[in-house]
């Protein structure tokens, strides 16, 4: 048998035939399908074109085809990481198009998409999404699609948006840290809904709110005053865990499904689930129908409170990292199988420069790792909800008739810090909240699933990364599964490899994350981009080796 049975045309066009003796298939019926295999991709389309449930050799494709064995190595889709900050413009010195995506294909992830905001302008007009397609030309290794915001007073510009090509909306329940994009109330929640309800898209929510002080959550619970004070050391991680308690996730969840019902159609998303206490939330809205699902994010799976210890303000992220005990129940959510609400499971990558984290002297990043120097941060950030500027920072705060500042509770605690370490090191509350971790999505679920002994298998972390993430953003027609006629975007994975993360194996711009000094078992080994082989661990050019980026911007307008 040879291929031409089944592709005629198949000697008049160039191949590249790549097989293995395990790779995960999408069936007819998109379930998936762990199999020996041979995948076949037009280097002219970029397209599958050929896909068999059994190796076949060389000989039957034609000579002119790139013909590669990978033994016992994984075929896999290439990844879908389906909420990535990129930052740029405005703030690439936290990140950017090109050390983000080259990040991305490191990881064996082929397509990233970019959250609205921390890039400035943020995608919350027409006009601010042309000028990131602009700032994203020739720069990006694998392919990026967007996100656009909901913020107050934009609701005339989401239906141009869903034209342009996003693949989604994002809006805050609670302040978001960066200026340009504020917190939706109530009102705006219900406007984005009416807005979107007949239109494919997804509707997604940084689900923390402030608990409400009174009878109603309605738009003023946004603004008031924040009910949970620091009480500790600003350096415990026990105290910044304990100042955004799990009912800041359940509130904003209840508030969002009281309003389902003005777009019973449209699909609500709850991004980066950590407190588990909302899962019987979410299934019992799911099970009476409303379109929801939530993902939860690597961090959240492979760390937990009980081991940050004081200062490491690395592990800072919002929602919090919880407890073992929460991670725990995060995982039998997981892999609870079709009833789960749990849908995907995402990076969430949200650097910013290390300076920004406040870390400790003996965490901080070398000017020879990350090309800068350590030093206090000139932008201030509110994103745990409470402000501990010193008096003397802001003039605007309000000194009362005795001479004592309206946060003087708090600022008791930020006064507390000195003994810390020189300007605010290790301070969980004044350090930017992010984590840097994509394209280390493979190895974090697979170490740590083994050692759980967790049943969740390479077919699971497939349809959890590539599959769903894929048909979140409205890309399951090309995006996703090794299939005819999807993109040829394959990811070559040794589960068997043992290593532990450095510095230097990060790709991301700033050399700055928790999961450094790990150990993981499973490296990603190559990443294909439409047939076109983009990384190979140990190549040319740092790994790089299509020397220049072939990734492109997915402005299609969603359909589904």
């Amino acid at each position: 048998m040879t291929v031409s049975t089944f592709l005629p045309d198949a000697a008049s066009e160039p191949l590249v035939v790549l097989i293995s003796n395990r790779a995960v298939l999408t069936q007819p019926d998109d379930s998936l399908l762990l199999t020996p295999a041979t995948v076949a991709i037009s280097s002219t389309t970029g397209k599958i074109v050929f896909v068999a449930p059994a190796i076949l050799p060389q000989e039957a494709f034609p000579a002119s085809s790139t013909y590669v064995d990978y033994g016992n190595k994984l075929i896999l889709p290439g990844l879908v990481d389906a909420h990535v900050h990129l930052n740029e413009p405005g703030r690439t010195e936290w990140e950017g198009f090109a050390t983000g995506t080259r990040a991305a294909a490191s990881g064996g992830v082929t397509t990233v998409i970019d959250m609205p905001l921390n890039a400035i302008p943020p995608t919350t007009t027409l006009e601010g999404f042309r000028v990131k397609l602009a700032a994203a030309q020739g720069q990006c290794w694998v392919d990026v699609g967007f996100y656009g915001g909901v913020i107050p007073g934009n609701a005339d510009q989401l239906l141009p948006l869903v034209e342009a090509g996003v693949r989604g909306f994002k809006g805050f329940l609670i302040e978001s840290g960066v200026d340009e994009f504020p917190a939706v109330s109530s009102s705006d929640i219900a406007l984005a809904m009416t807005t979107l309800k007949d239109t494919p898209t997804t509707l997604m929510f940084h689900a923390e709110m402030l608990p409400p002080i009174t009878d109603s959550v309605g738009d003023g619970v946004t603004r008031s005053e924040p009910p949970l004070a620091p009480k500790g050391e600003l350096t415990s991680y026990s105290t910044f865990l304990e100042s955004r308690p799990p009912a800041f996730e359940t509130y904003a969840i209840e508030e969002i499904l009281s309003m389902a019902d003005l777009a019973p159609q449209l699909h609500l998303h709850i991004v980066h689930l950590s407190a588990t206490e909302a899962i019987p939330i979410l299934r019992n809205a799911r099970a009476s129908g409303v379109n929801i699902t939530a993902e939860t994010c690597f961090h959240y799976l492979g760390l937990a409170s009980d081991n940050i210890e004081d200062g490491d303000t690395r592990h800072k992220c919002c929602p919090p990292i919880r407890e073992q005990s929460n991670q725990d129940k995060l995982w039998a959510e997981l892999t609870a199988g079709d009833d789960s609400c749990i849908r995907t499971v995402v990076s969430d990558h949200s650097p910013c420069t290390p300076e920004l984290k406040l870390l400790p002297d003996h965490l901080a990043v070398q000017p020879e790792q990350n090309g800068a120097m350590l030093r206090r941060p000139s932008l201030h950030f509110t994103d745990s909800g409470i402000d501990v500027t010193l008096p003397e920072e802001n003039p605007d705060h309000k000194i009362d008739c005795c001479g004592k500042h309206e946060h003087a509770a708090e600022l008791s605690h930020v006064q507390q810090d000195a003994a810390a370490g020189p300007q605010g090191q290790g301070d969980f509350f004044a350090a930017w909240g992010g984590i840097s971790s994509v394209g280390l999505g493979l190895p974090i679920l697979c170490t740590t699933a083994a050692k759980r002994a967790a049943p969740l298998s390479i077919v699971d972390i497939v349809r959890l990364c590539c599959q769903a993430t894929a048909k979140q953003v409205g890309l399951s027609h090309r995006k996703g599964g090794l299939k005819v006629g999807m993109d040829g975007d394959v990811c070559v994975f040794d589960d068997e490899e043992e290593w532990v993360l450095r510095a230097g194996d990060m790709k991301w711009k700033n050399k700055c994350s928790p999961w450094e000094g790990h150990q993981f078992k499973g490296r990603v080994r190559e990443t294909w981009l439409r047939g076109t082989k983009v990384y190979e661990l140990g190549g040319g050019n740092g790994g790089f080796v299509s020397v220049k980026p072939v990734g492109e911007a997915i402005t299609e307008r969603r359909v589904v």
